[in-house]
């Protein structure tokens, strides 16, 4: 597949952004992100710049959460197919 341009609005701001990634996704990325730092933002006085650092925080948070029930979930799975559990 090859790469495309993507116009994204993120806080008020327009980016570009050059991905193998289908348009679509990447505007639905874009969305999430816009979202979660909007959120953030009114719900405190928090400059711009901290703002995107507790944003990508939360983000990763989330994204390490995930992979953990992820293999939690996998184990789960290996153990009743193996009949161990």
């Amino acid at each position: 597949m090859e790469k495309s341009k993507t116009s994204v609005r993120i806080a008020g701001h327009e980016y570009t952004i050059v991905s193998h990634d289908a348009p679509e996704h990447i505007q639905r990325v874009a969305a999430y992100v816009d979202r979660r730092m909007m959120d953030l933002a009114t719900a405190s006085r928090l400059s711009p710049n901290i703002v995107s650092v507790l944003t990508a925080m939360n983000l990763a948070d989330d994204l390490l959460k995930a992979q953990d029930e992820n293999v939690r979930l996998r184990q789960q799975l290996l153990e009743r197919t193996q009949g161990i559990g």
